[in-house]
């Protein structure tokens, strides 16, 4: 009897185990940030800094190694810590970012901070904030000055100055003068002038002796320039060719023999080259004939690079020399974590101790410490903790052809369990951006918010997106609700075609851009989408060109002249906003009321036309919101919100018996 009872418990503890693990994370879990966002090791190896989460607020960490014992760094109360830099073993700068406004995340404020390792002698180098004046001496020292400081390098034998970018602001807060190359004192914030940069919102490369190098950016014709400012030389060389090719000056090899640029792959494609600035000569280091590179791939040691990260459907990893022991490091370490992306993020001087950073589609990420003397990881920091994996949803990578032969690219995540089901409830997600931005292989979590409730959720990468070489973007310019929206169509038919889709149960939804692509898709293809969300979207394309903070600089508003075109008639003829006449999809529409970069007034002017015409629609508006909810609790909101309009628009998805509420469980229609 006693072994009847026991088996009885074993039993009902592992259905207990196994409907836990059928329950799908809540959403309020879904709608949380990240705990601990990047994690960089000092040059020495003796502490850690990390960006984590306290009380709301992004802190940064410092952690002596040794023992693991630390403090925090927390900026004011309305700021954030947005970014990190070892200047030396002993001196961390950081950056803040203001929650009185932004956009998904706080508006950063241009300022510069510095505090030791230990969390000794905190000081504020760089900002319009910055108090104190000093008088009496001709040492340029530090003061309040209204601009925006941008790290730049850190100078590996000068461990009391670092390389910064410092652009002035006008009244508005636009840039008013070029940006200037200084060295700065990081105890002081006191700053030698080095260089102007010959364009506006250009971008430096330095090598590793502090010598500012080289200059890119885009002037306002949308042209693309580089500059070379060569060693002993005297003053800005412009390298037509380079600009021609839209080739890009990355980073210096270690010992500064050579810069790492973009470059045409001969035959076609993208590539990497190593090119010696002294003799000229460039040689191929990796090309692709599809995708460009997404960045080069840290080494074990400190500004070492292995290779290129790149992204072909999953990601994907070039090595330079299969044979060092980088490669062969990282290539064990891909072995132990097979199915995951593994990458370095940070090292020591000497490349005994780095940080590793392993990741997935449906793992958002682990921090661990790598011992090249063990040859073992430690773990440091799980990014989501509570994200088990093992309950998230995968993400397949496809192909097909538009229409017109054009090859596109994309995503589909089936819900957990159902990778071989068929006729699925689905969500087209479309990004935003929509030009240099696109759909990865990475961990989304509206993504899993909709296909661990048993939505199939389809992406794809429309022209105009990045990641697929200039020609590649520029050819969705002119083409919101053209071709653009005609590729997202494409992708739907293909779902369909391939019996992942029920073609009577499809929803499209997507943000900014994303949000217009929603609206435009339910009017131009009315019997296809059965509804339609636009998160912070736009809907009326002239009104792009007078409102919103794109159009207050003038790149901004040549930009909007490029990629939108200027006439007027035809924007019209292509906003949602002016084609209700032929909707028959069921809307939501999702605005925060301080969203800058697409004024709210783009969701209350469709909502008011929704109105004038009877339609039914969901209306989610919150104050203090901008462009994308930075919010947990409204984040929260938002997901359970929208899990409810899409259940009672197209039904429960595949994995669900009843509509989902905020925590996770299920209750009855």
């Amino acid at each position: 009897m006693m072994e009847l009872r026991r088996w009885t418990v074993a039993a009902l503890l592992l259905l207990f185990a196994a409907v836990l693990h059928a329950q799908p994370v809540s959403i309020a879990d879904l709608a949380r940030r990240a705990q601990y966002q990047d994690v960089k090791i000092s040059p020495d190896g003796q502490y850690l800094a990390a960006t984590t989460i306290v009380k709301g607020q992004t802190v940064l960490a410092l952690i002596r190694l040794s023992d693991r014992k630390g403090n925090l760094v927390r900026p004011r109360e309305e700021d954030d810590v947005t970014g990190f830099w070892w200047a030396s073993p002993k001196r961390v700068l950081y950056s803040v970012a203001t929650r009185l406004g932004g956009y998904d995340a706080p508006i950063p404020t241009g300022e510069l901070f510095a505090v030791n390792a230990d969390g000794s002698s905190p000081n504020m180098l760089y900002g319009y904030r910055k108090t104190g004046m000093s008088t009496g001496t001709l040492i340029p020292h530090a003061t309040a000055e209204r601009g925006n400081a941008r790290f730049i390098a850190a100078i590996p034998d000068d461990p009391l100055h670092v390389l910064v970018a410092v652009s002035l602001w006008d009244a508005t807060g636009l840039e008013l003068e070029l940006p200037v190359a200084y060295r700065m004192d990081v105890r002081t914030g006191d700053k030698i002038r080095m260089l102007a940069a010959p364009m506006r919102g250009a971008s430096f490369v330095a090598d590793h002796q502090g010598r500012i190098r080289f200059a890119y950016g885009t002037a306002n014709d949308g042209s693309f320039k580089v500059y070379q400012h060569p060693v002993g030389g005297d003053g800005w060389q412009l390298l037509p060719e380079m600009g021609n090719n839209r080739s890009t000056p990355l980073a210096f090899t270690r010992d500064d023999a050579a810069v790492y640029v973009t470059c045409p792959a001969s035959g076609g494609g993208f590539g990497v080259c190593r090119w010696d600035p002294a003799s000229g000569a460039l040689e191929t280091a990796w090309s692709h004939p599809q995708v460009e590179a997404d960045e080069l791939l840290q080494g074990l040691a400190r500004d070492s690079i292995a290779g290129v990260a790149f992204t072909d459907g999953r990601p994907g990893m070039a090595l330079f020399d299969s044979e060092s022991a980088d490669a062969q490091v990282l290539i064990s370490l891909m072995k132990q974590f097979p199915g995951e992306q593994v990458t370095f993020v940070s090292g020591t001087d000497d490349g005994r101790l780095s940080v590793m950073l392993v990741e997935a589609d449906a793992d958002p990420g682990t921090f661990y410490l790598f011992d090249r003397k063990t040859g073992k990881p430690s773990l440091l920091f799980s990014r989501m903790p509570w994200i088990d994996p093992e309950r998230m949803a995968r993400k397949q990578p496809f192909d097909f052809a538009a229409r017109d032969g054009v090859k596109l690219h994309g995503y589909v995540s089936f819900p957990p369990d159902h990778e071989d089901a068929k006729h699925l409830p689905m969500v087209v997600m479309v990004h935003g951006g929509p030009y240099a931005e696109r759909d990865r292989w990475d961990y989304e979590s509206d993504v899993q918010l909709l296909a661990t409730r048993g939505y199939a959720v389809l992406q794809v990468n429309f022209r105009g997106s990045g990641g697929y070489g200039y020609d590649f973007g520029r050819s969705g310019w002119g083409e919101w609700g053209g071709k653009m929206q005609d590729d997202v169509t494409d992708a739907t038919h293909w779902a369909i075609a391939q019996g992942i889709a029920d073609p009577r149960r499809i929803c499209i939804y997507g943000g900014s851009y994303g949000g217009y692509a929603a609206l435009e898709g339910a009017v131009k293809e009315p019997d296809l989408y059965q509804c339609a969300i636009g998160y912070a979207g736009i809907y009326d394309l002239p009104l792009m060109h007078g409102s919103g903070d794109i159009p207050q600089s003038s790149y901004g508003a040549s930009y909007l002249k490029r990629v939108l075109g200027e006439d007027m008639t035809a924007l019209a003829q292509r906003s949602p906003i002016n084609q209700l006449d032929r909707l028959k999809a069921r809307v939501m529409l999702v605005v925060g009321d301080g969203d800058r970069r697409v004024p709210s007034v783009q969701g209350r002017n469709l909502r008011a036309a929704l109105q004038k015409r009877r339609v039914a629609h969901a209306w989610l508006d919150k104050s203090g919101e901008m462009h994308g909810f930075y919010s947990e609790a409204n984040l929260t909101e938002l997901y359970t919100m929208l899990l409810q309009f899409v259940d009672a628009s197209i039904g429960p998805g595949a994995a669900a018996t009843g509509t989902v509420a905020a925590d996770g469980a299920s209750s009855a229609h």
